[in-house]
């Protein structure tokens, strides 16, 4: 009798130590893979077109699966691909190609309302002109097109292209009405990053139309050309927490970092015209003519976006991504929206992400998913690290000064119109979005864990008591 005793508490323990094993490499992994990780993880189709050069290969993207897949232009890379671990697919054009004839496109006369990117999975440059191009002048680009061969595809689209401003309510300035980006700093100031289009050096912009206390005042950017500006936040506006951006219903996604984002992976925007919407990258290195000037090297998505949108963020897994910058048709029919990738804005004006680096020093500034000084708003306590942030108004997600937020969004002000994304749980992006900013992913290591030292305690409380009365 003793002996089987002794041999169930072996086992019970033996149990218990396996318990503890198995439920610590569950949370290890789950917070292995848990997104917003500080260091983006490497890009095996970018490092496989570096490698193999871009005689041999033409671009990269995710399939539907989210496997890699390369381009290739002959047999040796696409066997050099697969043994990486990737998808190849031969195609006819080398990336040479694509950007030879990106590059003659650009050297012909200029049409505002046109936009090429380069298609990846279609292994050809595409040209797009919205409605405001005339027969005349598509015609002669079509003339362009047909010296270049093969690797172009021209079509027509709806709608126009243009930045995202609008010029009636809220970021409020004589120009117009932008969103909040993402907060930055150079290590001594806080600033904001936003559109290049929204205002120019030395625009004034304030949180509600009437402030006294402006929210700051643009110090860089440029426009055309590049799509991004730097706003260096006022002496009167509140030091507080700004890693967060906001996403409308109470939530906030802490941005942890910055990243290049991959053809084909999926990718969310937050602006305070429309609120959160989610699409797919479609395409780099794009170039737009708009009426003010061409903007070249934006990132292309199949995210709406409306005025009062401009500036706001792209982000993907806790990751900066981009600055809205504009498009061609809304949020009802849907359309094309392109974004000043973020990196390049950063590394242009000298400055990183607020908080992104870990150190409580770069932590000053509002920042996007905060609320902002001026009529009674309560700035939230900003949430451990994937986390709800900020309660949005029902104008939208409060990452931007909008219609109905406040720059970052902690109440109402009546004028919002809501955004159809924000507020219905289980579908849309926030319930994507909702995976990454819940712990559900460690729970089941979690109780494995817990389940394991219950166990491990009463194993040990049974043998004292055994031994107590002597018959352990």
């Amino acid at each position: 009798m003793r002996h089987a005793r002794r041999t169930a508490r072996r086992i019970t323990r033996l149990a218990a130590v396996g318990g503890l094993l198995c439920g610590s490499l569950l949370v290890t992994r789950a917070m292995a893979n848990e997104p917003g990780a500080f260091a983006p993880p490497v890009p095996v189709g970018e490092r496989l077109v570096d490698q193999l050069g871009a005689a041999r290969t033409a671009g990269s993207w995710l399939d539907a699966d989210g496997r890699t897949v390369v381009a290739v232009t002959d047999t040796g890379a696409a066997a050099d691909v697969r043994r990486a671990g990737a998808r190849a697919e031969v195609v006819r054009h080398s990336m040479r190609d694509l950007r030879s004839a990106a590059a003659t496109l650009r050297a012909a006369p200029r049409v505002s309302g046109t936009a090429w990117s380069m298609d990846y999975g279609s292994n050809e440059v595409v040209v797009r002109a919205d409605s405001t191009v005339s027969a005349r002048d598509w015609s002669r680009l079509g003339g362009v097109a047909r010296t270049i061969g093969a690797s172009v595809r021209m079509e027509r689209v709806r709608g126009t292209f243009t930045t995202r401003v609008d010029g009636a309510a809220p970021i409020f300035a004589s120009g117009g009405r932008c969103s909040a980006g993402f907060d930055v700093t150079d290590g001594r100031d806080a600033f904001l990053l936003t559109a290049g289009h929204c205002g120019p050096v030395g625009t004034t912009w304030f949180a509600r139309p009437g402030d006294a206390t402006a929210l700051g005042t643009t110090v860089s950017g440029t426009f055309p050309g590049n799509d991004f500006s730097l706003v260096r936040y006022g002496d009167g506006v509140p030091r507080a927490r700004s890693d967060v951006v906001a996403i409308g219903g109470g939530r906030g996604v802490r941005i942890t970092g910055a990243a290049d984002p991959v053809v084909g992976q999926q990718v969310f925007r937050s602006g305070s015209t429309t609120g959160l919407h989610s699409g797919r990258v479609t395409g780099l290195n794009a170039t737009v003519n708009y009426p003010e000037g061409t903007v070249t090297g934006l990132v292309q998505t199949t995210v709406c976006a409306e005025p009062g949108d401009s500036g706001g963020p792209l982000f993907a897994d806790g990751l900066a991504l981009g600055l809205t910058s504009g498009g061609n048709g809304n949020c009802d029919a849907g359309g094309t929206t392109f974004f000043q990738p973020v990196g390049a804005a950063m590394t242009a004006l000298g400055v990183r992400l607020t908080g992104a680096s870990g150190d409580d020093d770069a932590q000053a500034g509002a920042g996007s998913g905060q609320a902002r000084p001026g009529g009674g708003d309560v700035a939230p306590v900003a949430p451990p690290a994937g986390s709800g942030a900020g309660a949005a108004g029902a104008g939208g997600t409060g990452t931007g000064v909008g219609t109905g937020t406040n720059m970052g969004g902690a109440t109402d002000t009546g004028e919002g119109t809501a955004s159809g994304t924000g507020g219905s749980p289980g579908t849309g992006p926030v319930a994507a979005i909702s995976k990454v900013v819940t712990t559900r992913s460690v729970g089941p290591g979690l109780l494995v864990i817990g389940g394991s030292l219950i166990a491990l305690v009463a194993a040990r409380s049974l043998r004292s008591s055994r031994r107590g009365r002597g018959a352990w």
